[in-house]
């Protein structure tokens, strides 16, 4: 099991700059709409080196992949939030078991629009994952 079964994985974590949520599908055309604006930025954010992810999708397919994160969510076996400011999708946080030898593999992006963010964002995420989640190894690829 990714997460000891009386871990109760945060529904909402709030900093002054942004909000990180559950990624579902009723964030689709914001989702996909934020990182299809964003497709070289984001392959070059580390975490991203092997360019696999983004490629272009339809909306419909989108919505498949995020009802497919919904699911791993709901099901434990990884947990996808999407970073808001205010109603707008500007980023994502991943995080799954590691295939390594740490506890969770995390990964995050933002817009290009909003690449500001990503050191903020990257730095908040580590306390939280320290702070609020069980695990004792991340790899979170550095900033």
């Amino acid at each position: 099991m990714f997460v000891p079964a009386d871990c109760d994985p945060p529904a909402r974590f709030e900093t002054e700059r942004f909000v990180l949520v559950p990624l579902g599908v009723e964030h689709n055309e914001r989702d996909h709409e934020a990182w299809m604006s964003s497709i070289d930025h984001i392959h070059t954010t580390p975490g991203f080196p092997d360019g696999r992810w983004p490629h272009e999708m339809t909306l419909e397919e989108n919505k498949r992949d995020l009802a497919r994160h919904a699911q791993h969510f709901a099901e434990r076996k990884g947990f996808t939030y999407t970073v808001l400011v205010g109603d707008e999708v500007v980023g994502c946080v991943y995080i799954y078991p590691s295939d390594g030898e740490a506890d969770a593999d995390v990964r995050s992006w933002v817009r290009a629009s909003h690449a500001e963010l990503d050191v903020a964002l990257y730095e908040a995420v580590k306390w939280w994952l320290a702070d609020a989640w069980p695990f004792e190894r991340v790899d979170y690829a550095r900033r």
